[in-house]
């Protein structure tokens, strides 16, 4: 018997069929829903925070394109960065993006670009070709420094420079070297690997110790997100792994290779000589046919400026939070390397820690950090002084200043987690073009 709907009559076989199709579809409705509303507070608490601004390269997405199929929310190995509102997608936690890319190569309909810097705040970028060769030729850049800060991508790029470099006319001249590398991290060694791979003449130099920048990172910090190849090792299967178990591997993978860098040597100046380049380091000089600069972002340490930063016990990173146990600790600073520091500090037993920032919120770190910051503060492990600034470094105590009165703290370590002064004026030095970008490619 047929059942009256309207106008439309219909079997009840269809209905029957109908039915739990239009459960399903109510449910993934509600669920898809009850998402947006998730990501709509997500972005609006990164807007109250101030987290807006993506802190490297990162998706710029075409509304007129986006078809809202979520492929890029998925695709995003970092968690939910990107989320769906009103049926658009968009960045719901923009300076938690490091520059992955996955979603752009998982959009189906090209919505998606990747920029670096926004209108409001400008990134500087050097010139570097689709080869890595920046604006004077037989000068590469792989890595931080052009603006991928994700490990795989260095690695990647560390790698493929040098494939770049051995298109460079003159090369194999016996009193030359065919490529100077600039950097141990994650570029620098996986080109350091390829170099050797493909027998060339280089050297390797890192102002530093093994693992770059890498092996500063605090303590079982997380430091990969996707498997990466590198040159004659093979697939490096990491997909989240602390910064000691990657290192623990860099040191076999450089042990099985005779891999060998100088380390503790600075680079003072590169300078060209006619179709040539001549390295001056503080351990000497190099002549070369071409130079890779694999040195990151970081530069040197931003400075407090203040009487008494020259002290032993003021340092500008945190390696190991055990060696401050039952000490009194100053961590300076508002980012994610300061926030990290103070809380990881704070964990350990014995230890007074204090966090001194000069503004009034954590603007430019990330909510998991912020969180941990405010858990050890209720519990009482950690001190927040915001708005402070410090006035003198003493050897046994810190004078601060907050709210126009000046504080002596007790204290036997400081760390100033202050970011760093980029090698802008380096590169320009050599002759290498910077742009500022506002959300440019």
């Amino acid at each position: 018997m047929a059942v009256l709907f309207g106008d439309m009559n219909l079997d009840p076989l269809m209905i029957l069929y109908a039915l739990p199709l239009a459960v399903v579809w109510i449910v993934y409705l509600g669920l898809r829903k009850r998402a947006e509303w998730r990501n709509i507070a997500k972005r609006r608490a990164a807007a109250e925070a101030g987290l807006l601004e993506p802190p490297t390269l990162h998706p710029e997405i075409d509304p007129s394109r986006c078809i809202g199929c979520g492929a890029c929310v998925r695709a995003c190995p970092e968690g939910e960065i990107l989320g769906l509102i009103n049926g658009k997608a968009m960045l719901v936690e923009p300076s938690d993006c490091i520059g992955h890319g996955a979603c752009r190569a998982a959009c189906p309909m090209d919505a998606i670009r990747l920029v670096f810097g926004t209108e409001q705040r400008g990134v500087d970028i050097p010139h570097v070709g689709t080869d890595f060769q920046t604006n004077i030729p037989g000068v590469f850049i792989a890595g931080e420094l052009g603006g991928m800060g994700l490990i795989r991508n260095a690695i990647e790029q560390g790698r493929q420079a040098i494939d770049s470099v051995r298109a460079v006319d003159g090369l194999g001249q016996p009193d030359l070297h065919d490529v100077v590398i600039v950097g141990g991290g994650p570029a620098g060694f996986s080109a350091s690997l390829a170099a050797m791979q493909h027998k060339l003449r280089f050297v390797t130099i890192e102002q530093d110790s093994f693992g770059g920048t890498v092996a500063h990172f605090p303590r079982g910090k997380l430091v990969m997100t996707a498997p990466a190849d590198l040159p004659l090792i093979g697939k490096v299967k990491f997909r989240e792994v602390s910064k000691e178990r990657l290192l623990e591997f860099w040191h076999g993978a450089a042990q099985r290779t005779g891999l060998r860098v100088n380390y503790g040597e600075r680079v003072e100046s590169v300078t060209r000589i006619g179709p040539d380049f001549e390295v001056t380091t503080t351990r000497g000089r190099y002549s070369t046919r071409s130079v890779l600069l694999a040195i990151g972002r970081r530069g040197t340490p931003r400075r407090l400026g203040v009487p008494g930063e020259e002290l032993p016990k003021v340092v500008y990173r945190l390696i190991d939070p055990h060696q401050y146990r039952g000490q009194h600790v100053l961590v300076v600073g508002g980012g994610d390397s300061a926030l990290e520091a103070a809380t990881s500090i704070a964990a350990e037993p014995g230890t007074t820690v204090t966090l001194s920032h000069r503004s009034e919120g954590f603007s430019r770190a990330k909510l998991k950090n912020r969180e941990r910051v405010e858990a050890a503060r209720k519990s009482g492990r950690l001190a927040v002084l915001m708005p402070s600034d410090i006035k003198k470094i003493g050897t046994s105590e810190v004078e601060l200043v907050q709210n126009g009165k000046r504080t002596p703290i007790r204290n036997d370590a400081v760390i100033v987690c202050a970011g760093g002064i980029l090698p802008t004026a380096f590169l320009k030095s050599i002759g290498i073009e910077v742009e500022t970008k506002y959300g440019t490619a």
